[in-house]
């Protein structure tokens, strides 16, 4: 079971900061709901001071990647650009008090974010280093730069550090020697930097793909999750006793695909009277594996914290048939 801080889990259940800034003049977007993680960073930006007004967030993704947007914009908010820029994604872990190894990647897709909205700022291209060839893993959408960052900035020295800072191998696993070669060749340079202690360094072949793929993950007790949004705070709903309110659901028994969708239905009907409460409501579309389709309407559409919804969807659906499962909304057509 992971073991979150009771700072991530305040900010999971009532986000500092969340919505859209329609006065931005800095905006950077990182991750893709598609990989199962998306950031939008909103700033307001003095454009004679370079001082930070006002920002705010909108993510898509686990209650530790709401956490860590949300800490993003109260350490960014009231510094200069340049004050900003020398935050890392440690900086949000801390500001957090701690993420679990496995939850890394939340703060450093909150660290690009802030990069990507500097360079809209400054009216430059923000690169995310998606070139060709440069893309090591496909699963996810981790470029070789985002690996080499996270190793330097991290000091990581292994192939489960790297997958917990980026998500890269932690999919299919195709991309284990591109990403083996990376790791082996940024650490063999910050030896020779003088920035790590050459036994610590990560040599070729000291990891076995086959021991990684079949590791077991981390298991927990049905979750807590957000249900109820519209404009004012999100309300968390009555969790099983004992259990860490962030952490997937536990294996269950497999269900036959009618038992899931049947079990999902339940699930939204439980949640239906939150939404309608604020004007809005969640309607099942398609189940296809573990992704659900959902449509939201009314007040769910437009509310400042739609993405906020969604994972408390997903969390709630997750918890109801024993399984992590992806909510993905759709549209009318």
């Amino acid at each position: 079971m992971w073991d979150y801080s009771e700072k991530v889990q305040e900010y999971f259940f009532n986000p500092k900061n969340a919505g859209v800034l329609s006065e931005a003049n800095a905006v950077g977007e990182v991750g893709a709901i598609a990989c199962g993680d998306a950031l939008k960073l909103m700033m307001k930006i003095d454009p004679v001071s370079n001082v930070i007004l006002d920002a705010r967030f909108q993510t898509f993704g686990c209650g530790s990647a709401i956490a860590s947007s949300s800490a993003l914009t109260e350490l960014v908010i009231g510094k200069t650009i340049d004050e900003a820029l020398k935050l890392t994604n440690q900086d949000i872990a801390d500001f957090l008090g701690g993420l679990p190894p496995e939850k890394m990647h939340c703060s450093v897709m909150g660290y690009e974010a802030l990069q990507a909205a500097v360079a809209n700022f400054r009216g430059e291209v923000w690169s995310d280093d998606h070139e060709e060839g440069a893309l090591i893993c496909k699963c996810f959408g981790v470029d070789e730069g985002m690996v080499e960052r996270a190793v330097r900035m991290n000091n990581l020295t292994t192939i489960e550090q790297v997958t917990a800072y980026t998500k890269a191998g932690g999919g299919c696993l195709t991309c284990f020697d591109a990403l083996e070669g990376v790791l082996a060749k940024v650490n063999a340079d910050m030896v020779a930097e003088g920035a790590l202690d050459p036994a610590k360094a990560y040599r070729l072949g000291s990891a076995d793909p086959l021991a990684l793929k079949t590791k077991p993950t981390p298991k927990a007790a049905p979750t807590a999750t957000v249900v109820s949004l519209g404009q004012g705070a999100p309300q968390r709903a009555p969790s099983a006793p004992k259990a860490s309110p962030l952490d997937p659901a536990a294996p269950a028994p497999a269900l036959t695909n009618l038992q899931k969708i049947r079990l999902i239905e339940q699930a939204i009907d439980e949640l239906r009277p939150s939404l309608r409460a604020d004007n809005g409501d969640c309607e099942l579309v398609d189940v296809d594996g573990s992704t659900v389709y959902v449509r939201l309407s009314g007040a769910c559409v437009g509310c400042q914290m739609a993405s906020v919804t969604v994972s408390g969807i997903q969390q709630r659906l997750s918890a109801k048939i024993g399984s992590p499962v992806r909510v993905v909304p759709v549209g009318k057509n």
